[in-house]
């Protein structure tokens, strides 16, 4: 019995890469994510199968797949690696303040405007925390990207993970006054179309802008055109500040500019309609065992990101 707990125990840490092996469907990221060269991740693979007397996966050129034994394995694995997890924060629970590194993921924008500024009087509160905020319209993952806490923007939030709201997120069509004061003011969303307008630029149809009467519900959808697009909201916000036309930007992204009086909003009773739009959520593990340093700074931008204002 003591051999087999020892042999059992060895493997543990194998066990453990194997998971991230399936999980991120190569040995090269597995070896990234655990701080292993891939070979040495392949030898790890190897000796788990040859103590267990199995195959565990198929190897081809272009993907890893798990063969019918493999798969319970694997499933008993992961609730092997779950547990120590669990372990793991619950520790983390009694520590006696929010301590280690917090990395969080949000979009470009709203990782720069809302929360960047956030961030160093969260580090004096918390003097034992790091913070690594990683910003990228692409959408990250927990697991893969070994991120502890995400922001994205979404009317649904997605299953399977924990969801806390921050900020209603909608947009407006902004420009200067003296581009207005130059093309006339636009009163109804078809004289878009003789505007010189800012729009997205990622895609062949975000140059459709479909807007809806907030009063009636009546929806109308304009092709619009201009001569300089861009794909970030801070850029088309300076684009608008220089003239160019008729911008359409995240509310959070013209606010201060609005504020200011730098810009006005154009077509108030018309609302832009986007993907990007409903609420900032961040979003975590589904784990009532959620670290202290995560809880710490979900409770602080909760706190601190005040819809009225933004």
């Amino acid at each position: 019995m003591r051999h087999e707990n020892e042999s059992t125990n060895r493997l543990m840490p194998y066990m453990s890469v194997f998971v991230k092996v399936v999980e991120l469907g190569s040995f090269s990221a597995a070896a990234e994510q655990v701080g292993l060269t891939a070979s040495a991740v392949s030898r790890q693979i190897a000796t788990l199968e040859s103590a267990l007397s199995v195959k565990l996966l198929e190897r081809t050129t272009r993907k890893l797949r798990l063969t019918e034994v493999g798969t319970q394995v694997f499933v008993r694995c992961q609730e092997m690696v779950e547990s120590a997890r669990a372990v793991q924060e619950i520790a983390e629970r009694f520590v006696s303040s929010p301590q280690g590194l917090i990395k969080i993921s949000a979009p470009k924008a709203f990782g720069k405007i809302i929360i960047s500024p956030l961030i160093p009087e969260f580090l004096r509160l918390y003097p034992q925390v790091d913070v690594q905020l990683m910003l990228s319209d692409q959408p990250g993952a927990l697991i893969s990207d070994d991120f502890d806490l995400l922001v994205r923007i979404t009317d649904t939030p997605p299953l399977g993970l924990a969801a806390r709201p921050l900020l209603d997120v909608h947009h407006v069509l902004c420009a200067s006054e003296h581009y207005l004061a130059q093309a006339g003011t636009p009163v109804h969303p078809e004289d878009l179309s003789h505007h010189s307008c800012i729009y997205l630029g990622e895609t062949p149809s975000d140059n459709r802008w479909q807007l809806r009467h907030a009063p009636s519900g009546d929806k109308v959808t304009v092709n619009v055109k201009g001569r300089f697009v861009s794909n970030h909201s801070e850029v088309r916000l300076n684009a608008v500040l220089a003239n160019l036309g008729v911008g359409c930007l995240p509310f959070f992204t013209a606010a201060e500019a609005l504020a200011n009086q730098q810009i006005v909003e154009v077509l108030s009773d018309w609302r832009y309609e986007t993907t990007y739009h409903g609420k900032a959520w961040i979003l975590y593990p589904p784990n009532r065992y959620l670290p202290p340093k995560c809880r710490a700074l979900i409770d602080y931008l909760a706190d601190h990101i005040n819809s009225a204002t933004h």
